[in-house]
């Protein structure tokens, strides 16, 4: 990130002030691309979730075969995990990162996609765990402008991976099924790069997902 910022600011004097706008630039990148969790909205959330399950559904059923391999994977020590799913519905996020925290295995941060959320929902969203990518790189993907937020974006994530927060992909975006969205390839290139950089030495690809008998 330090690189990129002197790069852009080359020519300038140098010193402190000269830097004070980048640092400020910084910090709103990184609130665009997350905020810190809030234990009393997860509380509130999950029992909101819970009843709002209760009128959904008749049941959520958990394969336990498919648990027990989730909870061993987590217990693999060292290793970050990140879980990668398919996107049947907009619930999907929600529904994952509870049964998730309910199990033990700790709030997932989670690639929220492309999907427009509004300032309200998106604020909600990320003080529940939700991880987006920066508004700019959301627009123009390979804009030579977004250096600065990639270099953030890519600094948050190895971030991320060394303190091992588990983190959720999902692959597609609803209702396009069966292919690769464009920002799960954003995100997998993030985690990849962490890896080839050698900011971990390993990561734990781990499936997981979601089956409705009718998508909500």
């Amino acid at each position: 990130v330090r690189d990129v910022a002197a790069g852009r600011s080359r020519g300038s004097r140098g010193d402190g002030e000269s830097h004070q706008p980048w640092k400020e630039k910084i910090l709103k990148i990184l609130a665009e691309i997350q905020a810190p969790l809030s234990p009393l909205v997860l509380r509130l959330c999950s029992w909101a979730l819970l009843k709002l399950l209760n009128r959904l559904f008749l049941s959520v059923q958990l394969h336990r075969g498919q648990l027990e391999m989730v909870l061993r994977a987590a217990r693999t020590p060292g290793v970050p995990l990140v879980f990668l799913s398919t996107h049947k519905s907009q619930l999907d996020g929600l529904l994952l990162s509870f049964i998730l925290f309910s199990q033990g295995l700790g709030v997932p941060r989670v690639a929220v996609g492309s999907q427009v959320c509004s300032p309200g929902l998106r604020a909600l969203l990320s003080r529940l765990g939700g991880i987006f990518l920066p508004s700019r790189m959301e627009q123009t993907p390979s804009n030579r402008d977004n250096e600065l937020p990639g270099a953030v974006l890519a600094t948050y994530v190895e971030e991320v991976l060394k303190s091992q927060q588990p983190l959720l992909i999902f692959l597609e975006e609803p209702p396009v099924a069966l292919c690769l969205s464009t920002p799960a390839r954003e995100w997998l290139a993030l985690v990849y790069r962490a890896m080839r950089d050698g900011a971990v030495p390993d990561v734990l690809l781990v499936p997981v997902g979601i089956a409705y008998d009718v998508v909500p």
